[in-house]
């Protein structure tokens, strides 16, 4: 079982930045691939970015790619996503997400076991 927090979210001008970072509990952290994910109002959960278990492949949508970046602390059971030049699209409750041990990153919700419970993001224009 993973438990994970997330924090760091909040209000940012466009142009901005912001670093979430997401705290697991458990001994099989680094295991894990891991990845988030944002949620506008009124839209389906989305994949941001993704980091595999040893943090030596990453993976991000398009829409972000160049202006985040997704890192992790295995020693401290930490997952980061550095934000810059944010853009009122980025918007959104931001949330940290875990695969089952051993599995590679997936892009999709439905791969990810484990789930925090978020952290909101607001971009002013």
């Amino acid at each position: 079982q993973v438990q994970l927090v997330e924090s760091g979210g909040g209000l940012v001008q466009t142009g901005g930045s912001l670093r979430l970072s997401c705290a697991a509990s458990g001994r099989t952290f680094s295991a894990h691939a891991m990845a988030w994910f944002r949620q506008a109002p009124g839209t389906e959960r989305e994949f941001v970015a993704a980091i595999t278990w040893s943090g030596g492949s990453t993976n991000y949508a398009d829409s972000v790619k160049g202006r985040f970046t997704i890192s992790r602390d295995n020693t401290n059971n930490m997952v980061y996503l550095q934000m810059n030049s944010l853009k009122p699209d980025d918007a959104a409750v931001y949330y940290c997400a875990a695969r089952r041990p051993g599995i590679t990153i997936a892009t999709i919700p439905t791969g990810y076991n484990y789930w925090g419970q978020g952290t909101q993001v607001t971009v002013s224009s």
